[in-house]
């Protein structure tokens, strides 16, 4: 986790550096993209110092970390993936459409929000009818 915190520290000074040229650049009057910017620059901060003290934290290397570590190091149960569901796509497509409806009307998230409702039932519930049924 060493590297993924110095990658986001490496971030920090350009995000800073990005920062006084904008509110530089716009005479410091625009304050929404300098306060954007800014607060970027924190949290990129925030998420480097958060991993680099978790990173001090776990007992020694992670194989991720160890030059001379192996895949099967890390290996283990990662869960369950449904290979052949097409849930998520419809899950998808229902979220486009809500995101859709608040950008261009509120009458759109009313419909899409039922497809939304749908799609979430039938992908929790998949495995519960069926062949498959757990």
């Amino acid at each position: 986790m060493k590297v993924e915190g110095k990658l986001f520290w490496y971030l920090v000074p350009p995000l800073v550096l990005f920062f006084l040229v904008y509110s530089f650049w716009t005479g410091w009057n625009e304050w929404v993209g300098a306060i954007g910017l800014a607060l970027s620059a924190a949290m990129v901060a925030m998420i480097g110092w958060y991993i680099g003290v978790t990173a001090k934290t776990l007992p020694g290397l992670r194989p991720e970390d160890d030059r001379y570590g192996h895949i099967d190091q890390i290996s283990g149960h990662y869960g369950h993936f449904a290979p052949y569901s097409w849930w998520p796509l419809w899950l998808a497509l229902a979220a486009a459409v809500v995101f859709l409806g608040v950008a261009m009307g509120w009458w759109i998230v009313y419909i899409g929000s039922v497809f939304l409702v749908f799609a979430v039932i039938g992908w929790v519930y998949e495995y519960f009818s069926g062949a498959h049924h757990v």
